[in-house]
């Protein structure tokens, strides 16, 4: 039985002038996008990309990636910010940086986020172009870089990098079974997802990565079967313990609308996409990312971008309650190992 879309709305906007957080008097931040999450140390934190001062999106000061803290970590309360990681003028201060270069690296765009042993690990792409059209643009490399000082200082490991097109540009993150699990895309917002996987003290070693072929882990990239169709732009995804199952989000640049799929194990299989929200109701949508660490039941909390005003705002949908249920340990819902019991990277 599917998982039932009762409802979408927005809650209030995140980051900008005219956020509740006033991000603009407070850290230069007049627009921003993404705003995917993580836990560190029992505190929320939340990953934005392309950041700009005065002038909003094309304006002044600006940063590739920057980061906050969340004060209370419940959506229900609008995410306030705690602070976000500063430079000495007391504005939110660029995490890794970039050339800033058109066709060689135009910009450094964290994709996701995650707490592993007290180290914060981040996802990266490294645009070396924005294409014309929306939802094109060719990426030179991506990696991964860490903090050990939670998010003020930067080491980008020249060893934990990826060449372009490996398909994995662009990731969500899933800690299971002492494994980080990777759903990757390739560059833009048009390929398929395919799955990867690396022991938890091993994250920074691309050659010890295994890929999912579509009936076992192999250690070879090229075998990394689609688990979900193109076309596919920014993901997320969590686990619903109410309803015993994954749910992963994303931006379907064809139907203008972010969707949601669901599967009983991380190599799925996954569900048909239903649409969640539209670029009719919200134009310019992408980006939407789950709100980690809440219980999904009736209730779906995430962050969304807008384009037009190139800002982060916080959303919530509306699911039909999962029915009563009882589960054994021999559920064959958990095919090949593929990680139904996430574990917490709090």
């Amino acid at each position: 039985m599917p998982l039932r879309v009762l409802g979408t709305e927005m809650l209030n906007q995140v980051t900008g002038k005219n956020s509740r957080n006033d991000t603009a008097a407070r850290w230069g931040v007049y627009g921003t996008d993404l705003g995917h999450m993580f836990w560190h140390r029992d505190r929320l934190y939340m990953v934005f990309g392309d950041t700009f001062g005065a002038g909003g999106f094309g304006g002044s000061n600006w940063r590739s990636n920057v980061m906050a803290r969340i004060a209370d970590p419940d959506p229900r309360h609008g995410f306030p910010f705690e602070s976000m990681v500063t430079g000495p003028d007391g504005a939110a201060k660029e995490l890794i940086r970039s050339r800033k270069i058109d066709g060689d690296e135009k910009t450094v765009i964290p994709t996701q986020g995650i707490s592993v042993g007290g180290r914060i690990y981040l996802h990266y792409m490294s645009v070396r172009h924005w294409g014309l059209t929306g939802g094109n643009w060719t990426v030179g490399h991506s990696g991964l870089a860490y903090s050990d000082d939670d998010g003020q200082t930067w080491a980008k490991p020249a060893g934990a990098t990826w060449r372009e097109a490996c398909g994995f540009e662009q990731v969500a993150f899933v800690m299971a079974d002492g494994f980080l699990y990777s759903f990757g895309i390739p560059e833009g917002r048009f390929g398929g997802v395919r799955l990867r996987r690396v022991a938890r003290e091993r994250i920074l070693t691309p050659d010890a990565y295994e890929y999912w072929d579509g009936t076992k882990w192999d250690t070879d990239a090229k075998s990394a079967a689609l688990v979900v169709p193109a076309p596919v732009g920014e993901l997320s995804v969590a686990w619903s313990e109410p309803h015993h199952r994954w749910l992963m989000m994303y931006l379907d640049e064809n139907r203008r609308a972010v969707v949601l799929r669901t599967a009983p194990a991380l190599t799925g299989p996954w569900s048909d996409a239903q649409a969640v929200v539209t670029a009719d109701q919200y134009p310019g949508l992408y980006a939407p990312y789950i709100v980690p660490g809440t219980e999904i039941d009736g209730d779906l909390y995430y962050t969304m971008s807008q384009w037009g005003p190139y800002n982060v705002f916080l959303m919530h949908t509306r699911l039909e309650p999962a029915a009563p249920a009882v589960v054994s340990a021999d559920d064959p819902v958990a095919p090949l190992g593929a990680a139904v019991t996430p574990v917490s990277s709090k």
